[in-house]
Protein backbone atom coordinates (compact mmCIF):
# COMPACT_ATOMS: atom_id res chain seq x y z
CA UNK A 1 0.00 0.00 0.00
CA UNK A 2 1.37 3.32 -0.88
CA UNK A 3 2.40 6.13 1.88
CA UNK A 4 -0.48 8.31 2.75
CA UNK A 5 0.47 11.93 2.52
CA UNK A 6 0.42 15.16 4.79
CA UNK A 7 0.88 17.94 2.06
CA UNK A 8 1.56 21.62 3.66
CA UNK A 9 -0.30 24.26 1.69
CA UNK A 10 1.12 27.75 1.17
CA UNK A 11 -1.37 30.86 -0.13
CA UNK A 12 1.42 32.97 -1.64
CA UNK A 13 0.38 36.83 -2.11
CA UNK A 14 2.62 39.30 -2.58
CA UNK A 15 5.94 37.69 -1.90
CA UNK A 16 4.29 36.77 1.86
CA UNK A 17 1.86 33.70 2.86
CA UNK A 18 -1.44 34.26 3.84
CA UNK A 19 -4.75 33.04 5.28
CA UNK A 20 -8.35 32.73 5.22
CA UNK A 21 -11.88 31.52 5.63
CA UNK A 22 -13.75 30.03 2.26
CA UNK A 23 -11.09 32.15 0.68
CA UNK A 24 -11.85 35.63 2.57
CA UNK A 25 -10.56 37.48 5.79
CA UNK A 26 -6.73 36.91 4.65
CA UNK A 27 -3.88 37.26 7.18
CA UNK A 28 -0.38 37.34 6.74
CA UNK A 29 1.44 34.00 8.36
CA UNK A 30 5.16 34.30 6.94
CA UNK A 31 7.49 34.30 4.65
CA UNK A 32 7.04 31.10 2.53
CA UNK A 33 10.91 29.86 2.06
CA UNK A 34 11.03 29.83 5.63
CA UNK A 35 7.38 28.51 6.37
CA UNK A 36 8.51 25.05 3.43
CA UNK A 37 11.81 24.33 5.11
CA UNK A 38 10.22 24.13 8.43
CA UNK A 39 7.38 21.98 7.63
CA UNK A 40 9.92 20.07 5.64
CA UNK A 41 11.77 19.65 8.76
CA UNK A 42 9.06 18.58 10.68
CA UNK A 43 8.08 15.52 8.15
CA UNK A 44 5.91 17.18 5.46
CA UNK A 45 5.90 15.16 2.22
CA UNK A 46 4.68 17.97 -0.05
CA UNK A 47 4.33 21.56 -0.28
CA UNK A 48 1.77 23.91 -2.22
CA UNK A 49 2.43 27.15 -2.93
CA UNK A 50 -0.66 28.74 -4.69
CA UNK A 51 -0.67 32.34 -5.82
CA UNK A 52 -3.98 33.02 -4.67
CA UNK A 53 -4.08 36.29 -7.13
CA UNK A 54 -2.80 35.42 -9.93
CA UNK A 55 -1.95 38.63 -11.62
CA UNK A 56 0.76 38.45 -13.93
CA UNK A 57 2.80 40.50 -11.27
CA UNK A 58 2.20 37.81 -8.59
CA UNK A 59 2.96 34.87 -11.31
CA UNK A 60 6.03 36.40 -11.77
CA UNK A 61 6.61 36.92 -7.90
CA UNK A 62 5.94 33.36 -6.92
CA UNK A 63 8.28 31.87 -9.51
CA UNK A 64 11.12 33.86 -7.61
CA UNK A 65 10.23 32.33 -4.57
CA UNK A 66 9.40 28.64 -6.21
CA UNK A 67 12.94 29.05 -7.04
CA UNK A 68 14.58 30.12 -4.25
CA UNK A 69 12.09 27.59 -2.07
CA UNK A 70 13.65 24.47 -4.68
CA UNK A 71 16.80 25.49 -3.86
CA UNK A 72 16.33 24.38 -0.36
CA UNK A 73 13.16 21.56 -0.66
CA UNK A 74 13.81 17.98 -0.92
CA UNK A 75 10.81 17.12 -0.98
CA UNK A 76 7.96 17.91 -4.73
CA UNK A 77 6.40 21.21 -4.77
CA UNK A 78 3.86 21.75 -6.32
CA UNK A 79 2.68 25.44 -8.05
CA UNK A 80 -0.74 26.80 -8.66
CA UNK A 81 -2.35 30.14 -9.40
CA UNK A 82 -3.00 32.01 -12.63
CA UNK A 83 -1.79 28.71 -14.52
CA UNK A 84 -3.61 28.96 -18.05
CA UNK A 85 -1.38 27.45 -20.90
CA UNK A 86 1.37 24.39 -21.16
CA UNK A 87 3.61 27.33 -21.90
CA UNK A 88 2.89 28.37 -17.68
CA UNK A 89 3.37 25.06 -16.24
CA UNK A 90 6.50 25.09 -18.63
CA UNK A 91 7.91 28.38 -16.53
CA UNK A 92 6.43 26.61 -13.25
CA UNK A 93 8.71 23.19 -13.59
CA UNK A 94 11.79 25.46 -14.84
CA UNK A 95 11.27 27.53 -11.79
CA UNK A 96 11.74 24.18 -9.31
CA UNK A 97 8.06 23.15 -9.47
CA UNK A 98 7.91 19.14 -9.52
CA UNK A 99 3.91 19.46 -10.02
CA UNK A 100 1.89 21.83 -11.31
CA UNK A 101 -1.38 22.59 -10.18
CA UNK A 102 -4.21 24.17 -12.81
CA UNK A 103 -7.58 25.59 -12.16
CA UNK A 104 -9.60 28.34 -13.51
CA UNK A 105 -8.01 27.47 -17.07
CA UNK A 106 -8.74 23.67 -17.18
CA UNK A 107 -12.64 24.27 -16.86
CA UNK A 108 -12.59 26.82 -19.69
CA UNK A 109 -9.74 24.87 -22.04
CA UNK A 110 -9.73 21.66 -20.53
CA UNK A 111 -7.50 20.82 -23.34
CA UNK A 112 -4.47 22.48 -21.35
CA UNK A 113 -4.50 19.79 -19.12
CA UNK A 114 -4.01 16.95 -22.54
CA UNK A 115 -1.43 19.03 -23.58
CA UNK A 116 0.40 19.68 -20.20
CA UNK A 117 0.40 16.15 -20.07
CA UNK A 118 1.66 15.30 -22.99
CA UNK A 119 5.00 17.59 -23.09
CA UNK A 120 5.27 16.88 -19.59
CA UNK A 121 3.73 13.82 -18.19
CA UNK A 122 0.85 13.52 -16.54
CA UNK A 123 2.82 13.14 -13.04
CA UNK A 124 3.53 16.84 -13.40
CA UNK A 125 -0.25 18.11 -14.09
CA UNK A 126 -2.63 18.32 -11.02
CA UNK A 127 -6.06 19.40 -11.66
CA UNK A 128 -7.03 22.03 -8.35
CA UNK A 129 -11.27 21.73 -8.04
CA UNK A 130 -12.86 24.09 -6.00
CA UNK A 131 -16.21 23.01 -4.81
CA UNK A 132 -19.28 23.67 -2.71
CA UNK A 133 -22.29 21.60 -1.60
CA UNK A 134 -25.39 22.26 -3.79
CA UNK A 135 -28.51 19.92 -3.68
CA UNK A 136 -27.99 16.91 -4.59
CA UNK A 137 -24.56 17.27 -5.00
CA UNK A 138 -21.85 19.98 -5.65
CA UNK A 139 -20.52 22.49 -8.28
CA UNK A 140 -17.30 23.19 -9.58
CA UNK A 141 -16.02 27.33 -9.05
CA UNK A 142 -13.38 29.26 -10.85
CA UNK A 143 -11.51 31.99 -9.85
CA UNK A 144 -10.58 31.57 -6.31
CA UNK A 145 -14.10 30.33 -5.11
CA UNK A 146 -15.90 33.11 -6.45
CA UNK A 147 -17.27 32.22 -10.26
CA UNK A 148 -19.82 29.31 -10.31
CA UNK A 149 -19.87 27.07 -12.81
CA UNK A 150 -22.90 24.22 -14.04
CA UNK A 151 -19.93 21.53 -13.58
CA UNK A 152 -20.74 19.14 -11.06
CA UNK A 153 -17.86 18.22 -9.35
CA UNK A 154 -17.21 14.41 -9.42
CA UNK A 155 -18.07 14.63 -13.08
CA UNK A 156 -15.83 16.97 -13.95
CA UNK A 157 -12.93 15.09 -12.12
CA UNK A 158 -13.61 12.50 -13.84
CA UNK A 159 -12.90 14.87 -17.30
CA UNK A 160 -10.04 16.19 -15.89
CA UNK A 161 -8.46 12.44 -15.60
CA UNK A 162 -9.48 12.02 -19.15
CA UNK A 163 -7.79 14.65 -20.30
CA UNK A 164 -4.57 13.80 -18.45
CA UNK A 165 -4.88 15.25 -14.95
CA UNK A 166 -2.37 12.41 -13.10
CA UNK A 167 -3.76 13.70 -9.49
CA UNK A 168 -7.00 15.91 -8.09
CA UNK A 169 -6.42 18.55 -5.74
CA UNK A 170 -9.72 18.70 -4.56
CA UNK A 171 -10.99 21.80 -2.19
CA UNK A 172 -14.64 22.28 -0.04
CA UNK A 173 -14.96 25.61 -0.15
CA UNK A 174 -17.67 25.32 2.49
CA UNK A 175 -14.87 24.05 5.05
CA UNK A 176 -11.88 25.74 3.65
CA UNK A 177 -10.80 27.72 6.51
CA UNK A 178 -13.33 26.55 8.84
CA UNK A 179 -11.58 23.23 10.61
CA UNK A 180 -14.58 21.94 11.44
CA UNK A 181 -13.32 18.48 9.23
CA UNK A 182 -13.06 18.09 5.47
CA UNK A 183 -15.77 17.39 3.51
CA UNK A 184 -16.09 13.30 4.18
CA UNK A 185 -19.08 12.73 1.48
CA UNK A 186 -17.31 14.57 -1.08
CA UNK A 187 -14.02 13.31 -1.10
CA UNK A 188 -15.42 9.73 -0.98
CA UNK A 189 -17.43 10.86 -3.83
CA UNK A 190 -14.30 11.78 -5.82
CA UNK A 191 -12.33 9.03 -4.88
CA UNK A 192 -14.68 6.74 -6.01
CA UNK A 193 -15.02 8.15 -8.93
CA UNK A 194 -11.33 8.25 -10.71
CA UNK A 195 -7.99 6.49 -10.55
CA UNK A 196 -5.65 9.06 -9.50
CA UNK A 197 -4.46 10.41 -6.27
CA UNK A 198 -6.82 12.50 -4.36
CA UNK A 199 -5.52 15.44 -1.95
CA UNK A 200 -8.35 16.61 0.63
CA UNK A 201 -8.04 20.02 1.06
CA UNK A 202 -10.45 22.47 2.97
CA UNK A 203 -11.17 21.95 6.75
CA UNK A 204 -8.38 20.32 8.87
CA UNK A 205 -8.99 21.23 12.69
CA UNK A 206 -6.56 18.45 14.34
CA UNK A 207 -4.71 15.52 13.75
CA UNK A 208 -7.75 13.25 14.05
CA UNK A 209 -9.62 15.43 10.74
CA UNK A 210 -6.41 14.60 8.79
CA UNK A 211 -6.73 10.55 9.84
CA UNK A 212 -10.53 11.06 8.81
CA UNK A 213 -10.61 12.02 5.54
CA UNK A 214 -7.08 9.21 5.04
CA UNK A 215 -9.07 6.78 6.17
CA UNK A 216 -13.20 7.82 6.11
CA UNK A 217 -12.85 9.77 2.85
CA UNK A 218 -10.48 7.76 1.14
CA UNK A 219 -7.96 10.48 0.27
CA UNK A 220 -4.21 9.88 -0.70
CA UNK A 221 -3.04 12.75 1.00
CA UNK A 222 -4.49 15.79 2.99
CA UNK A 223 -3.91 19.10 2.32
CA UNK A 224 -2.83 21.40 5.89
CA UNK A 225 -2.52 24.68 6.09
CA UNK A 226 -4.01 26.78 9.18
CA UNK A 227 -3.58 24.04 12.35
CA UNK A 228 -0.14 24.45 11.16
CA UNK A 229 0.51 28.37 10.51
CA UNK A 230 -0.80 28.83 14.06
CA UNK A 231 0.64 26.32 16.08
CA UNK A 232 -2.11 24.44 16.90
CA UNK A 233 -0.08 21.02 15.91
CA UNK A 234 2.76 20.04 14.14
CA UNK A 235 3.68 17.73 10.86
CA UNK A 236 5.10 15.66 13.11
CA UNK A 237 2.38 15.59 15.71
CA UNK A 238 -0.28 14.37 12.87
CA UNK A 239 2.39 11.49 11.34
CA UNK A 240 2.79 9.91 15.01
CA UNK A 241 -1.28 9.95 14.93
CA UNK A 242 -1.45 8.82 11.59
CA UNK A 243 1.12 5.85 12.59
CA UNK A 244 -0.33 4.88 15.53
CA UNK A 245 -4.23 4.10 13.54
CA UNK A 246 -2.07 2.26 11.16
CA UNK A 247 -1.70 4.22 8.44
CA UNK A 248 1.58 3.80 5.95
CA UNK A 249 3.32 7.31 5.81
CA UNK A 250 6.85 8.12 6.32
CA UNK A 251 8.15 8.94 9.25
CA UNK A 252 11.12 11.57 9.73
CA UNK A 253 14.30 9.59 11.28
Amino acid sequence: MLARRVVVCLDVQGGRVVKGERFVHLREVGDPVELATRYEAEGADEIVFLDISATADERATLLDVARRTAERLFIPLTLGGGVRTADDVSRALRAGADKVSINSAAVARPEVLTESAARFGAQCVVASIDARREAGGWKVYTHGGRTRTELDAVEWARACVAHGAGEILLTSIDRDGTRSGYDLELTRAVSAAVDVPIVASGGAGSANDVREVLESGNADAALVAGILHDGSTTVGAIKQLLAAAGLPIRLVA
